[in-house]
């Protein structure tokens, strides 16, 4: 069976840490030595001990290099972008999915750093389908010039290439994995997209196609031993029944259909590109784990209604420690959106929301809640988010307030141990919402995880 985490708003909540599969619990149970234990690290990185303790395979379905995230073990810092968290897991497969556009240089680079912190085994535990896109140094240059077309329309990529690789994805003149070895048909595709971009771009375009290609003759040998008809692998996966860990990369409303759009990244981030992207039977989804910040960030240009550029919005920055794993950018800071995070689970049909970094709203007098939009003019009230954002600027933001506790949430180990505020927070979320909120982080350690398990006639822990 599968479990499927996805960020419920523009990133940055802790699904891609949530989906490190983590083996401590695994290992005891084999009676060898714990995995090290992962602490300060981002709050979250406990959930999938919770969620798959014994996961088999953690899978990638879209996205590419952009995506960003660090996990800290026994006090060294790993960070993730191409690659599946899983790998921290010296006893987890891990599949790079036919929607991932595929960097290959990133990907080397990324398997020789953690191999260098210590992790064992991880050539031998990386696959990547052999559908995916590759995204060349081709895209990245041409991902800067687009930005500068843009001018202060400029979408705030990570400049990475992402959007220009799904672009040549949907018109038919990308590369794919298995193209690289197929030497003739690699460099006659390359120097094609090269030409084109050279056409549009003159002179500005500072990119040499032959230095790729030649870089290209040393990847070539090293990379085949990794690639894998991925339909198969995914297929017998499920027809053993392995348990299967499935990160999102990127966040619902970066979604290229279903996010601020232009303001977006360029893939599927939704439940949608899991399914397309890795192939899997929708019988086999056992939960989809909607990952909340308990306010809200968000990393480059686009609508952000709740975001305060005040006071409030720099100590969420500051207390949260918001900036960015791939690009270092300090993030946009505001309060929670429930209108955005209704809207969110309409789509990805969440089955339990797991709550992130309650305990930076620790010190707060008064927190606030978004819970519906108005019109400026009219009166009128929305509870949906709208797909125009020229009308979506037109709207004010309606709060709710609620008292702060102001005492620290860190030291709580069950429900009850929370402050009465901080539960009212909680049950206000899941009402609104209609999910139910099943783990709570409070603080970066690994036991800051507060675990709801109410079934019939049984109490919250």
């Amino acid at each position: 069976m599968a479990t499927i985490i996805l960020g419920s708003q523009w990133g940055d909540e802790g699904k891609g840490t949530s989906s490190l599969a983590t083996c401590a619990h695994q290992q005891h149970d084999r009676g060898v030595a714990p995995f090290p234990a992962i602490a300060n690290a981002n709050p979250w990185c406990k959930l999938t001990d919770i969620l798959c303790p014994k996961a088999q395979l953690c899978a990638r379905a879209a996205g590419g290099h952009n995506a960003g995230h660090s996990i800290v073990a026994n006090g060294v810092s790993y960070s993730f972008h191409l690659l599946p968290s899983g790998l921290v897991n010296p006893n987890c497969m891990n599949l790079i999915g036919s929607g991932v556009v595929f960097h290959v240089p990133s990907f080397f680079k990324e398997l020789a750093e953690l191999e260098e912190k210590g992790l064992t085994n991880v050539h031998d535990r990386i696959l990547v389908s052999d559908r995916c896109q590759v995204n060349f140094d081709l895209h990245a240059a041409v991902d800067g010039l687009e930005e500068v077309e843009l001018g202060s329309r400029a979408i705030g990529t990570t400049g990475r290439g992402i959007g220009p690789s799904y672009s040549t994805k949907a018109a038919r003149s990308g590369v794919r994995v298995h193209e690289i070895f197929n030497e003739e048909v690699f460099e006659r595709k390359l120097r094609q997209l090269a030409s084109g971009y050279k056409k549009r771009f003159g002179d500005l375009l500072q990119y040499d196609v032959e230095d790729e290609i030649a870089r290209f003759k040393e990847y070539r040998p090293k990379l085949a031993k990794y690639c894998v008809d991925a339909v198969q692998y995914m297929k017998q996966a499920q027809d053993k029944d392995f348990k299967i860990l499935i990160e999102g990369a990127n966040a619902l409303m970066l979604d290229i259909d279903y996010g601020t759009y232009p303001y977006v990244t360029s893939s599927n981030t939704g439940l949608g590109g899991i399914f397309t992207g890795l192939a899997i039977n929708p019988k086999k989804i056992d939960s989809v784990v909607g990952v909340v910040k308990a306010y809200t960030t968000r990393v480059g240009g686009g609508p952000f209604k709740t975001e305060d550029l005040e006071e409030a919005g720099t100590k969420l920055q500051e207390i949260g420690r918001e900036w960015g794993v791939s690009t270092g950018r300090k993030r946009r800071c505001g309060w929670l959106d429930l209108v955005v995070l209704k809207y969110s689970t309409a789509i990805n049909h969440y089955t339990v929301l797991n709550l992130t970094k309650l305990d930076v709203l620790d010190t707060f007098k008064t927190i606030k809640v978004a819970i519906g939009y108005k019109d400026r003019e009219s009166g009128e009230e929305l509870e949906y988010f709208p797909a125009d954002l020229n009308s979506l600027e037109d709207l004010e933001v309606i709060y709710k307030e609620f008292e702060g506790w102001q005492k620290p949430t860190t030291a709580a180990r069950s429900y009850y141990d929370l402050p009465k505020q901080a539960r009212a927070y909680v049950e206000f979320i899941e009402e609104y919402v209609g999910v139910r909120v099943a783990w709570i982080g409070t603080g970066p350690k690994r036991e800051d995880m507060i675990v709801r398990t109410r079934a019939a006639g049984v109490k919250d822990e």
